[in-house]
C-alpha cells in the first residue's frame, strides 16, 4: 500500500528518493511527499501522483544528503495536501513517514492536546511525530530513547522513517507489521518498504522484523528492539534485477506479466520435476513433509487472488492426497473461534509475503501449535521468514496491481505439493502421478500457445468494453478460475462482475440474464462437460451472450458459444493454469478499451499491509 524510501549518504538525496517513489507507484497511492535535512527541514508534498511532486521540486528545488519520501494510500483523513506525508512535529524539527495504522491514535491525540499540542492534519501518523517530540522535549534521554518510549505507547502497525533536525546525520527507522528493509551501499544507506526502489543501488539488504528499529547513518546501521536490546542481523542478497521491474516495451506491466507466464511457470517448475523417475522435489518443505503426511487437516488462509489459488488447492489436495482441506479468508480467520491445533497444518499463500491479514492468520495458527507452511514469491519476506517451511513461486517481481503470474505460479506450486503429498500418503496411482508430472511439464508451452492467439481476445474485448455487468461460471477446478476472472475484471475495468459455481446459476443469478449480460463460461473439457453444456443452453434460452473458455476439442461448447477462446487440452486438475490466461487477457483488453489505469487501478494497492 503506502511506500517509503529513505537515503543517507553523500549524494543529493532528492533524485534518489523521487526515483524510488516512482518504483513504488505500483503499490497504489493518492499523494506523495519528501523531506530533506540541510540545516533545516525542507518538505514538499501534496495530493496526486509523484509527477506532481517532481513538478514542485523542479519549480522550487530543495537539497540535502539525507531524506525520506512517501507515497500515501489514505486510511485516516482524506487524500489531500495536508494529510499527505511527511508529517512534522509542532516545532517542525521532527519529520516522519509512516506505513500502517495507529489504532490508539485518538486517545494519544487527546492526551497530547491536553498538554497544549495542536494538530494540523486528520491523520493518525501526525500523532507519532507529536508524541516523539513531547517525550524528547522532556529531556530525559536521547532522541533514540524518545522514539523507543513513544513506540512502546503505540498500538497498531507501522513502518516508520524518522528525521530530527538536531540529529542531522542519522535517520531512525522502525517496524511493526509493515515491511521495511535497509539497503547497504558504499558510504551510503537506503531504506525502503520493499526492494524495488533500491535494487539499482545495492543488492545487500537487511530485513527488519516486528518490534525492531535501526539507527542509520551513511557509514552503517545499528539494529535493536524498541526495548533497547542490541541485535545482529543477517545480510541478504537481493534476487531481483532492475530489468525485471521495467516494462521492456510493453504498454503496461500487467500485459508484460501476462506474457511472462510461460517463463514464470517454467522457473517455478525448474529443478522440482524429475521426469526420469516421476517424482517431485520441494526442498523448502522436505524437513516437514512427514508432519504434512500425518496431518489431520490442512487449513489454507489467503486473500484475494491468493485465496482463489487456495480454492484450487482444496480440490487438488482432497482429490490427489485425500487430505481434508478448509480454505479461509485470512481477514476473517482470527476473528472467529477457529478450531485449529497441533494436529493441523496451516498453509498461508501471499504473493508479497507481507499481507497483513494473512500474517495475522499465521500468528493465530502458530499460537495454537499448528505446523505453518508458506507459499510466496518474495524472497526474505515476513511469511518466508516466519513460517516453519515453505515454497517460493519464483515468479519474479510482479508490479501490476492485478495479480497474473502470481496466480499461475501459486497454482503450479500447489499442484506439485498435492502430487508429492499424494505419493507420500499412497493415495495417488503412480501411473496417474507420472501422467500429471509430465503434463505439468508441458504447461508453459501450452500457455505460450494461448498467448500466440491473444489478438482474437483483443478483438472480442472491443464488443464488451461497456457492458455494465458480467457473469462468470465454472465447475470444480474452474469454479475458482471463474472467481478469479471476475475479480480481474472488477479490479481493473471497474465493471461489476460475479463468479459462481455453474449449478448455482439457477439459485438466483439466472434472474439477471438477458441480451445485455455477457456470461463467461469456463468450461475446460472435463467430467462436468455435459453439465456445463446444459448451463450454456439455459443462458442461451434467455438470450445471454456466451463467451467460452474451453478445450480446443470441445466442439459442442464452441458451437454453442457466441465467442470462444479455445485452449489446449490438459488434465482436469491442471486446467486452471490454462483457463486463467484468456480470462486475464479479456479483463486487460476491456480495461484498456475503457481508458482505465490498468497498472494502478483506483483505490487498490498491490500489497495490503494494513487491516
Amino acid at each position: 500500500m503506502c511506500g517509503i524510501v529513505g537515503y543517507v549518504g553523500e549524494k543529493q538525496a532528492s533524485d534518489i528518493i523521487i526515483k524510488g517513489l516512482e518504483r513504488l507507484e505500483y503499490r497504489g497511492y493518492d499523494s506523495a511527499g519528501i523531506a530533506l535535512m540541510n540545516g533545516q527541514m525542507d518538505i514538499k508534498k501534496g495530493e496526486g501522483k509523484v509527477q506532481n511532486l517532481k513538478d514542485k521540486l523542479k519549480a522550487d528545488p530543495i537539497k540535502g544528503v539525507i531524506g525520506i519520501g512517501h507515497t500515501r494510500w489514505a486510511t485516516h483523513g482524506a487524500p489531500n495536501d495536508i494529510n499527505s506525508h511527511p508529517h512534522v512535529s509542532e516545532s517542525g524539527k521532527i519529520a516522519l513517514v509512516h506505513n500502517g495504522i495507529i489504532e490508539n491514535y485518538s486517545s494519544l491525540k487527546k492526551e497530547l492536546e491536553n498538554k497544549g499540542r495542536t494538530f494540523k492534519s486528520e491523520t493518525d501518523t501526525e500523532v507519532v511525530a507529536q508524541l516523539i517530540e513531547e517525550i524528547y522535549e522532556q529531556g530525559n534521554g536521547t532522541f533514540e530513547q524518545a522514539v523507543q518510549l513513544a513506540l512502546q505507547q503505540v498500538v497498531g502497525t507501522y513502518g516508520l522513517a524518522i528525521l530530527n533536525i538536531e540529529e542531522p546525520d542519522q535517520m531512525i527507522v522502525a517496524r511493526k507489521g509493515s515491511p521495511l528493509l535497509l539497503g547497504i551501499g558504499d558510504g551510503e544507506m537506503f531504506v525502503a518498504s520493499d526492494a524495488s526502489p533500491i535494487v539499482e543501488h545495492t543488492k545487500q539488504v537487511v530485513y527488519l522484523d516486528d518490534g525492531e528499529m535501526a539507527i542509520v547513518n551513511k557509514d552503517g546501521y545499528d539494529v535493536k528492539t524498541i526495548e533497547d536490546e542490541e541485535l545482529t542481523k543477517e545480510v541478504h542478497e537481493l534476487a531481483m534485477s532492475v530489468e525485471e521491474i521495467e516494462k521492456r516495451g510493453y504498454p503496461h506491466f500487467m500485459l508484460k506479466e501476462i506474457f511472462e507466464q510461460p517463463r514464470a511457470i517454467s522457473d517455478c517448475l525448474r529443478g522440482r520435476l524429475n521426469l526420469e523417475d516421476d517424482t517431485i522435489h520441494l526442498g523448502g518443505i522436505a524437513d516437514q513433509i512427514d508432519k504434512l503426511v500425518d496431518a489431520d487437516r490442512l487449513i489454507i488462509a489467503a486473500c484475494g487472488t491468493s485465496w482463489h489459488a487456495g480454492l484450487v488447492a482444496e480440490y487438488l489436495f482432497e482429490h490427489l492426497a485425500k487430505l481434508p482441506v478448509e480454505v479461509e479468508y485470512a481477514s476473517e480467520f482470527r476473528y472467529r473461534e477457529a478450531l485449529i491445533d497441533e494436529d493441523d497444518v496451516m498453509l498461508v499463500i501471499s504473493q508479497s509475503g507481507e499481507t497483513a491479514d494473512t500474517l495475522a492468520a499465521l500468528r493465530t495458527a502458530q499460537e495454537r501449535g499448528a505446523l505453518s507452511l508458506g507459499v510466496c514469491n518474495v524472497v526474505g519476506s515476513t511469511i518466508a521468514r516466519d513460517t516453519d517451511a515453505g515454497v517460493y513461486t519464483h515468479a519474479g517481481p510482479e508490479i501490476g496491481v492485478a495479480s497474473t503470474k502470481a496466480f499461475t505460479t501459486q497454482v503450479s506450486v500447489l499442484v506439485m505439493m498435492a502430487i508429492l503429498l499424494g505419493q507420500k500418503r499412497g493415495t495417488i496411482d503412480q501411473e496417474y502421478a507420472k501422467k500429471l508430472i509430465h503434463e505439468l511439464n508441458e504447461i508453459p508451452g501450452k500457455v505460450e500457445e494461448i498467448l500466440e492467439h491473444s489478438d482474437s481476445i483483443k478483438d472480442m474485448a472491443k464488443l464488451f468494453s461497456y457492458a455494465p455487468n458480467f457473469l462468470y461460471l465454472g465447475r470444480t477446478y474452474n469454479f475458482p478460475a471463474a472467481l478469479e476472472g471476475a475479480l480481474k475484471l472488477k479490479e481493473i475495468s471497474y465493471i461489476h462482475a460475479e463468479g459462481y459455481p455453474a449449478a448455482e446459476m439457477k439459485h438466483g443469478p439466472i434472474a439477471l440474464i438477458d441480451e445485455m449480460m455477457p456470461v463467461v463460461v469456463v468450461a475446460a473439457t472435463d467430467h462436468t462437460n455435459d453439465k456445463m453444456i446444459s448451463n450454456i443452453e439455459e443462458v442461451k434460452a434467455r438470450e445471454g451472450r456466451i463467451i467460452s473458455i474451453t478445450g480446443e476439442e470441445n466442439e459442442e461448447v464452441i458451437n454453442l458459444s457466441e465467442f470462444s477462446c479455445p485452449i489446449p487440452e490438459t488434465e482436469d486438475c491442471l486446467s486452471p493454469l490454462l483457463t486463467a490466461i484468456p480470462l486475464q487477457l479479456l479483463s486487460y483488453y476491456i480495461a484498456v478499451n475503457r481508458g482505465c489505469n490498468v497498472d494502478q487501478p483506483r483505490n487498490l494497492a498491490k500489497s495490503v499491509t494494513v487491516e
